[in-house]
């Protein structure tokens, strides 16, 4: 049966590129992006994890379930910020990069999480979260954060808040590809939705969004009914472990953040695509061009998929209208 994993058609070109020695690689962007989880109160079922999926039209990842995240801003490295939890040094640690970089991360994660869910991690002290991030002043702050008027950090010194880093598991790092055009280096990290605060789908780039368990969401795209980009999917099924929102933090600082980047290498009349550590995605490309030139793995990859807003259940073949970044 297709899985619902993301493939772009001018990849095969690229991948075969890059072996040729034609293609030079993309530096990729810092990012980051959070998995928002929440507990349902249901015995056994686990916690449930917000996604959203990008707007079909969007030129990377179109019609993708993903996690609220984006690119660093330049300024969220700015030293002003008003900073609880784990101090820059142990971030820069865990995270592999320098203190100004850590803090740049972090900071994204947050920053990201508020522009696209509307959810803000941090609070008026280092032990003390927001409630209520609605309201139309709250918009005002969001939408000039998402147009660049405002850092991060000036919007936290206007509202007297302080991010809770301690919110924030380290999950996993993923870069993207060699071959692709759009590259990013992009950190995933795990949070528990704070009390009284609603997530709301804040993004241009999303069409719609969904709380769903790790375990459905993997089950739709084990059916081809959610696409989603490997990182994606990898993140759902460690995930599907955890019993609730708070074990998935505790278990957090023992997750491996070595950097996993796909590798193509020829092979015969293919180019192999693998990501080491996850088999599951591999791909075998042909290594020269054929009038149905596709790639294939264990099942023949499609690009639909089925959700409405909202839901905590399996998707269902209702909407065929979406396609499926990590």
């Amino acid at each position: 049966m297709a899985n619902g994993q993301w493939y772009p058609p001018e990849w095969p070109d690229r991948i075969r590129a890059l072996a040729a020695g034609t293609l030079t690689p993309v530096i990729p962007k810092r990012a980051a992006t959070v998995m928002l989880l929440r507990d349902t109160g249901t015995t056994g079922s686990g916690p449930v994890v917000h996604m959203l999926r990008r707007r079909t039209s969007m030129a990377f990842a179109g019609g993708a379930y993903a996690y609220p995240g984006g690119g660093v801003d330049p300024r969220d490295d700015d030293r002003d910020i008003g900073w609880a939890g784990p101090t820059r040094a142990w971030w820069a640690d865990r995270l592999g990069v320098d203190e100004a970089g850590a803090q740049a991360i972090v900071c994204a994660a947050v920053r990201e999480t508020y522009e696209e869910a509307g959810v803000l991690l941090a609070g008026p002290t280092g032990d003390s979260v927001v409630r209520d991030t609605t309201g139309a002043d709250w918009e005002a702050d969001r939408a000039a954060l998402v147009d660049r008027e405002l850092s991060f950090a000036e919007f936290l010194d206007r509202r007297g808040l302080v991010l809770r880093s301690d919110l924030l598991g380290a999950w996993a790092r993923w870069i993207t590809p060699e071959f692709e055009s759009r590259r990013y280096d992009t950190w995933f990290f795990v949070a528990a939705l704070p009390e009284g605060q609603r997530t709301r789908n804040a993004s241009t780039e999303a069409d719609r969004t969904v709380w769903i368990t790790p375990a459905d969401a993997t089950a739709g795209y084990d059916k081809g009914e959610l696409l989603m980009m490997p990182p994606t999917v990898a993140t759902l099924r460690g995930l599907a472990a955890c019993g609730t929102a708070a074990e998935a933090l505790a278990s957090a600082p023992g997750r491996d953040m070595t950097p996993v980047l796909a590798r193509a290498r020829l092979s015969g009349d293919e180019v192999v695509l693998s990501w080491p550590g996850h088999d599951e995605f591999t791909k075998h490309v042909p290594a020269t061009n054929t009038p149905t030139d596709t790639a294939t793995d264990t099942a023949t990859d499609t690009a639909t998929t089925t959700h409405t807003d909202s839901v905590t259940a399996p998707a269902t073949p209702s909407d065929p209208t979406g396609g499926a970044p990590a």
